[in-house]
């Protein structure tokens, strides 16, 4: 019975067992008498650097933080010495909550990312120390001191790991290589999008693939390396990171073939999902008797959430009136004094159901600028394969009909601040899709319509992420991800990451 059971096992195999002693490097001989593993480069990786920064930035703040409470409370040598015997325990937690892992595993990783991980890391760490040292009678901190170290830590550790990804990025070791499996419509699509973002680190090798499509005149310095049949062989010859496999016309079997043989390559796979219109970053992965399923929940705000999100637009809303109040009085005036016309431009857009609302802004034009041309480049820039302006930036230039002024405020984004109006009357919120004008809707496609699932924001994903470096329909899609994978998360770290977005200035126009 037991010998049948093996036999069963053994017919299983697509290919020999390995004895447990056969090494890499004898395998990869075995399978690509090409190369020499020998003579391959080997360097340190993103991941070796960024974990080594990160915990430094990590330490770094948290002694800030402990030195602060310090300084102010005039604490005790003993909880001194105590606090800093904790740094190991929190480089354990954060190591627990993922903290050091992700910036080598995704693409991007903002520290805006990291808020709730610092936060829980921040949180669980102080109630062990705090309950520890008065437990064991080193010292009695008071509630008060617990309160304020909690947040300057969650501060200094954020404003240390920010500075931590910034000195890496400078470096040769954060440069993933990074191969593309599929040289398709959507491969290429992939390529142009990782190109538009050198802050990313994504160093692009080439494309695999066994029967291409032509490439687009932007990508035609990227080289069609080979076949999914030699994916080892390139990606030991050019110390590849990172693997991202497109659509590509090689068979089901030929890529899983590909997949397989970098198992021990120690590479990351990232997989472009079939329907990826519809997957967004809410997506959960469940398995059916090992079948992995993709669960997309319904788009749909509850009730609590929906009343989470007013508040937080009520809330901040209200306090960027109070604070830009002076800079309304400013730009009104400028504009009055630049060319005549209002101060304000209305415009009716498209809210939460289609809901029309008269969008406030200030005039950033001359008056009475024809609507046809702009309607006819959103046509045009439908096209995702659409290459950019000579400036990389997919924004209708307008040269004459914008004002000096005008041009100060798109740069700036200031022209957006009166629609702090709009949120206060509920017709948007800070965060969503960009309002629609009404006649854009003759060019989407059905899955754009989920857009209007949620209300129309003054900042979001399309905005914060790409700006005027992607194609109308690429900002429709970022639009539908947004409203498929709302989260008050997600909508709290695009408002963090909005500041940055602002003033590095791309895509502004």
């Amino acid at each position: 019975m037991g010998e049948a059971l093996e036999a069963d096992e053994m017919i299983a195999y697509d290919e020999p067992p390995r004895m447990p002693d056969e090494s890499l490097g004898a395998r990869v001989r075995a399978l690509l008498p090409r190369v020499d593993v020998a003579h391959v480069p080997v360097r340190r990786r993103r991941g070796w650097l960024i974990r080594r920064m990160l915990v430094l930035a990590d330490i770094i703040g948290l002694v800030t933080a402990f030195s602060i409470v310090g300084i102010l409370f005039r604490t005790n040598w003993e909880l001194v010495v105590a606090s800093l015997s904790s740094l190991p325990m929190w480089v354990i937690i954060a190591r627990v909550y993922r903290l050091y892992d992700q910036d080598e595993e995704r693409t991007h990783h903002p520290t805006t990312d990291d808020i709730v991980g610092v936060f829980h890391l921040v949180t669980i760490g102080t109630w062990i120390l705090f309950i520890g040292v008065r437990a064991v009678g080193i010292a009695h901190p008071t509630l008060g001191k617990a309160v304020v170290f909690w947040g300057t830590a969650i501060l200094a550790i954020e404003v240390a790991r920010a500075g931590a990804r910034a000195l890496s990025r400078r470096s040769p070791m954060y440069f993933q290589n990074t191969l593309i499996l599929g040289a398709g419509d959507i491969g290429q699509r992939v390529a142009r999008k990782l190109l538009r973002h050198p802050e990313y680190g994504i160093r692009l090798v080439g494309f695999i693939d066994g029967q291409p499509k032509p490439r687009h005149d932007d990508l035609m310095d990227i080289p069609l390396l080979g076949g999914p049949d030699e994916i080892l062989e390139l990606v030991l010859t050019h110390s590849v990171e990172r693997v991202v496999i497109a659509f590509s016309n090689d068979t089901a079997d030929e890529t899983l073939a590909a997949v397989r043989a970098l198992n021990d390559a120690d590479v990351q796979i990232d997989i472009v999902p079939r329907l990826f219109e519809l997957v967004s970053s809410s997506v959960k992965i469940d398995t059916l008797e090992g079948l992995p399923l993709i669960e997309l929940p319904p788009v749909r705000l509850p009730r609590s959430a929906k009343m989470m999100k007013r508040t937080v637009d009520i809330v901040g809303a209200s306090v960027l009136m109070l604070l830009t109040a002076p800079l309304f009085a400013v730009a009104a005036i400028a504009i009055k004094l630049d060319s005549p016309g209002p101060a304000f431009f209305r415009q009716t857009r498209l809210g939460k159901g289609q809901v029309p609302f008269t969008l406030h802004k200030f005039r950033t034009m001359q008056v009475n600028v024809d609507t046809e041309e702009h309607r006819n480049y959103i046509a045009k820039t439908m096209n995702a394969d659409l290459a950019a302006n000579g400036n990389g930036l997919y924004k209708l230039s307008r040269g004459d009909a914008v004002t000096r002024v005008g041009r100060i405020l798109r740069k700036t984004s200031l022209d957006e601040l009166p629609q702090l109006l709009n949120v206060l009357r509920g017709e948007m919120s800070l965060v969503g899709p960009r309002p629609c004008i009404p006649y854009e809707r003759e060019y989407f496609k059905p899955h754009h319509f989920d857009r209007f699932l949620v209300p129309a924001g003054i900042t979001g994903l399309w905005q914060v992420t790409a700006r005027a470096h992607s194609t109308f329909g690429e900002a429709l899609d970022m639009d539908v991800a947004y409203a498929r994978g709302w989260s008050l998360g997600l909508d709290l770290r695009l408002l963090c990451r909005t500041p940055l977005a602002v003033f590095a200035g791309k895509g502004a126009a």
